[in-house]
């Protein structure tokens, strides 16, 4: 047979030109000789999504084909040893095609349940009949090729125990999709140099048992310190503790300093204590309710945490993200966290600090944000060169099992395929493969700085919570569950009968944890006790402060005029396009005085100045380098060829850093990613901007769970700028509302800012103030559309150099204010349409008030404007939006409590649209109906009550 081969016209020295025959045949049959297509055509193939992609191992038919370099012309007299050989060929090429299906489909043969119910589909592939071969066949040699076994040629028994040992025990490997070839390379060659189970040693094992006796120690202290208290155990899912610890140590190993962690409810108490190293005093207390209250706070198994930990590579800090009930919503936080520590330590590749990411299986492949937070992995303004996904897979979601139920994927974790990530799945109950495929996805996102997601088959051995009672919709399951041993004893009882522990140490072991815990002493040896301060950021400066405090935004006119020069003079050799050379050049008129100020520029200018004085901007959305209605233009782009220029980065040599980025279409996981950095990073201003403030809607989640409640949940500040377009333009009921409504429904406790800027004077100092003074709040600006180029919302040089930002502007036309009777109070654009119908009209008796802050409500600004006018009767509250919405409902009592203290015997009236169920008029026509008829009620002589 060695003979035969030798002579075969496939064997030896021109494999690789036939391999590379075959590869170009399995993506496209006619791209190969038609006799070389024939020879082909009468190999089996295997059965694969991926059989016509390049996704096929590379090399598949290296070493194995022996001499050819053009086909010969057979004579009779060769006939009889060529069939021998051509036998053998066929064989060796079906080898092959079973490596491939192992490697492609392998992981669907994978022992991969602890509780051994789940239902598999049978996989035809991973037979050896499918491809021709049998048992027979077992003693004939093979040459191995690609498979990375340790040597050129091995049995077909040797390669078939290699490749059940490798992809079908306790890990189950996705990775065939990823179209980089080095990348499939490097996982094949870890996996199959140790058949996916490397030999730990003794002291390693032990450490594993140390971790799961802290693991399943604490739940069950806790469970009988506190029976039927909801706690989200982590029973059924112990190897996360040993997977964290190792992912932490071996990051550090790697340089990493810095980890972000996030997850949901489940195993958080037990990180918390056995991971970050909390206190479980501390904890203890919080389940006795010994604890003071300051805030309003959060229950337990929300609560964040952060700590310093030894590794070989030095100090790490870790971090665990608050987060809500929301499940999901937690990833884009961790990472818009994750990259403003890496631009704070100048991390550009992510080799610093390290996401990581705890979710649940039914979670995981429910939740779209999920899919966002992957889309954005590999973006310029939101990657982190990789995060580690860990999922939690109870096997169940609420109550819910069965997979038709839960999701349309054969697993949870194929969402993350669209980005090319590897999947590893595996079984809880091998503490060891938890191991080795932890290890693995380090060393992965180390080499390859992308998304990894390990796949933590476990169960749930309690129910959702506690208190629930999981037989009422699983029956079968929990009656396997009652039956089945914990991971720590299987794991216990596996090294007591290898000999690498006695039941005595095992014994001893348990005991010393309990008595550690018992005493409430920290639980985790690599814990720092004096951490270096320098792995955080010092947020002392931006603590206690109110916001009444006010900041000095004033600017020397002189350099405000250089300023506006500087960053609109394109540079030499670029050429931009018509309009926005223009718009440059009227902006320099503008600086210099020869032009009424608009919108634009001086939200420009309040950007070019913070960034001047040492204050970092970042602004993000869908739109905003040209600005939504075309009015930022803060990036030029080159007519000529591929290139950019953005003048704000070139404001002055030792400027700021100005980072603005076009976003991918998401609302929801972009905005938490600018929560989860302006919440790490305090300095400068963080902006994210809706494309029209509507769009907001997408990200409720974020705004009502994070952005206005995190303080008083979490002790979290955050300085997050919100612009949302928001004015009634008649554009229907899509493009009109911000849902100002919404937002101060959600204010209390001065928890953030809301301001409605109707001149470029007030957003030029609005800008400046969240900036400068050190007070984080997160501020809410309905920013306007048409106003961008109204003739009439203009301001000048002087009123940008020596203003400041006015919670409320009094009438700004010259009334002899002893004269008014009538106060019309507004915010926004319609002040624009009242005063043209005012000065239409020719009346001298009703003043308009703009309230430029709507929250904190300035009462006290409000009445200093009301005591102008002695002779006033009644006031007016006008807005555009419908009764049910916009501002009235929340800020009336505080302008009927300002005006009583002017005028107790004054009333207010409300003006505007009736109330609607939706936010808008569909119709121009009725939309400047319904705008002609409020303002008719704001100005008639009697406004009825």
């Amino acid at each position: 047979m060695e003979l035969l081969w030798r002579s075969s016209h496939i064997a030896g020295g021109n494999a690789t030109y036939v391999e590379d025959l075959y590869e170009s045949y399995l993506k496209d049959p006619n791209g190969v000789p038609e006799q070389w297509r024939d020879y082909f055509d009468k190999l089996p193939l295997v059965e694969s999504d991926f059989v016509h992609t390049e996704d096929i191992p590379h090399s598949v038919v290296r070493d194995r084909f022996a001499q050819i370099s053009k086909m010969r012309v057979r004579t009779e007299a060769t006939v009889a040893h060529d069939s021998q050989a051509t036998e053998y060929e066929r064989k060796q090429v079906s080898v092959v095609q079973l490596i491939s299906a192992y490697r492609q489909r392998g992981h669907q043969k994978a022992d991969l349940d602890p509780l051994g119910i789940a239902e598999r589909e049978h996989v035809r592939d991973l037979e050896l009949s499918f491809h021709e071969l049998s048992q027979a066949d077992y003693e004939t040699v093979f040459q191995t090729g690609s498979l990375h076994i340790g040597k050129a040629d091995a049995t077909l028994g040797e390669i078939h125990d290699a490749l059940e040992r490798t992809y079908c025990k306790s890990i189950g490997a996705e990775f065939m999709h990823i179209v980089n070839t080095d990348e499939r390379h490097w996982i094949m060659t870890r996996m199959e140099s140790v058949r996916s189970a490397p030999d730990f040693g003794r002291e390693v094992q032990l450490t594993l048992l140390r971790h799961l006796i802290n693991a399943e120690g604490l739940e069950k202290s806790l469970g009988s310190k506190y029976p039927g208290t909801k706690r989200f155990g982590l029973e059924g899912g112990e190897s996360l503790i040993p997977m964290l610890e190792e992912m932490i140590q071996r990051s550090g190993n790697h340089g990493v300093q810095e980890i972000v962690i996030g997850m949901a409810h489940r195993g958080r108490l037990n990180v918390l204590i056995n991971v970050l190293g909390k206190n479980p005093s501390e904890l203890f207390d919080e389940f006795e309710g010994k604890v003071e209250y300051e805030t309003s706070g959060d229950v337990k198994y929300h609560q964040g945490f952060s700590s310093n930990v030894m590794t070989a590579g030095g100090e790490l800090h870790l971090a665990l993200a608050f987060n809500p009930s929301h499940l999901e919503i937690v990833s884009p936080v961790v990472e818009g966290s994750v990259r403003a520590r890496q631009e704070r330590r100048k991390d550009e590749n992510g080799e610093l600090v390290t996401p990581i990411v705890i979710h649940g299986d039914a979670a995981f492949a429910g939740q779209g944000v999920v899919m966002e937070t992957f889309q954005m992995s590999q973006t310029r303004a939101y990657k982190t060169g990789g995060t580690i996904h860990i999922v939690l897979n109870n096997q169940v979601g609420f109550t819910t099992h069965k997979r038709e139920d839960a999701r349309s994927t054969e697993y949870c974790t194929d969402v993350a395929k669209m980005v090319q990530a590897p999947i590893f799945h595996v079984n809880a109950d091998d503490p060891e493969a938890v191991l080795f495929v932890t290890q693995m996805a380090v060393d992965y996102r180390t080499e390859f700085r992308k998304d990894v997601v390990i796949d933590l088959i476990c169960y749930r051995r309690r129910g959702h919570n506690e208190a629930d009672e999981p037989s009422v919709t699983q029956p079968l399951m929990y009656q396997t569950i009652r039956k089945h041993k914990t991971t720590r004893d299987l794991y216990a009882a596996k090294l007591v009968g290898i000999g690498a522990v006695t039941e005595e140490e095992d014994k001893y072991l348990v005991d010393r944890y309990r008595e550690s815990l018992d005493r409430g002493e920290p639980l985790v040896s690599s814990l720092v006790s004096k951490p270096n301060k320098t792995l955080y950021v010092d947020w002392s400066p931006y603590i206690g402060h109110v916001w009444t405090d006010e900041a000095d935004t004033t600017i020397d006119i002189h350099k405000l005029q250089t300023l506006a020069h500087d960053i609109n003079v394109p540079p030499d050799n670029f050429p931009i396009q018509r309009q926005v050379a223009k718009i440059l050049e009227d902006r320099r008129k503008m600086g210099a005085g020869a032009a009424p100020i608009n919108w634009g520029f001086a939200e420009t200018m309040a950007y070019a100045s913070v960034l001047e004085a040492g204050y970092p901007v970042r602004l993000t959305g869908q739109d905003v380098g040209r600005g939504t209605f075309s009015h930022r233009h803060a990036v030029l782009h080159n007519q000529k060829e591929e290139g950019s220029y953005i003048p704000l980065q070139h404001v002055s040599k030792d400027q700021a850093s100005f980072d603005i980025y076009d976003s991918l279409l998401s609302e929801e996981a972009v905005l938490a990613f600018e929560y989860g950095y302006a919440t790490t990073l305090p300095q400068g201003l963080v902006i994210w901007e809706a494309q029209f403030g509507d769009f907001a809607n997408g990200a409720q989640v974020v705004i009502d769970q994070f952005i206005t409640s995190g303080e008083h949940k979490w002790q979290r500040l955050c300085g997050l700028t919100m612009l949302l377009p928001h004015g009634y333009e008649g554009q229907g009921p899509e493009h009109s509302s911000a849902r100002l409504e919404r937002f101060l429904q959600l204010c209390a406790e001065h928890n953030i800012q809301v301001c409605v800027p109707t001149t470029p004077a007030q957003v030029f100092h609005m800008l400046r103030r969240q900036a400068i003074r050190p007070l984080r709040k997160p501020l809410v600006v309905m920013s306007p559309k048409s106003l961008l180029r109204h003739k009439e919302a203009v301001s000048t040089v002087e009123d940008l150099a020596e203003g400041q930002f006015y919670n409320v502007l009094d009438e700004s036309d010259d009334l002899d204010k002893t004269k008014v009777t009538r106060v019309v109070i507004c915010s926004g654009k319609v002040y624009y349409d009242l005063r043209a119908a005012r000065r239409t009209r020719n009346i001298d008796d009703i003043a308009i008030i703009r309230m430029e802050q709507l929250y904190p409500f300035p009462e006290g600004d409000l009445l200093n404007v009301l005591q102008h006018y002695p002779s006033l009767k009644e006031a007016v509250w006008c807005q555009e939006e419908p009764m049910n919405q916009g501002a009235w409902y929340s800020s009336q009592h505080h302008m009927r409590r300002a005006l009583a203290n002017h005028k107790k015997e004054a009333y207010l009236h409300f003006v505007g649209r009736e109330g609607s169920a939706s936010s808008a008029a569909g119709y121009m026509a009725l939309h400047l109906e319904q705008l002609e008829s409020f303002i008719n009620q704001a100005l008639a002589p009697e406004v009825p009550r």
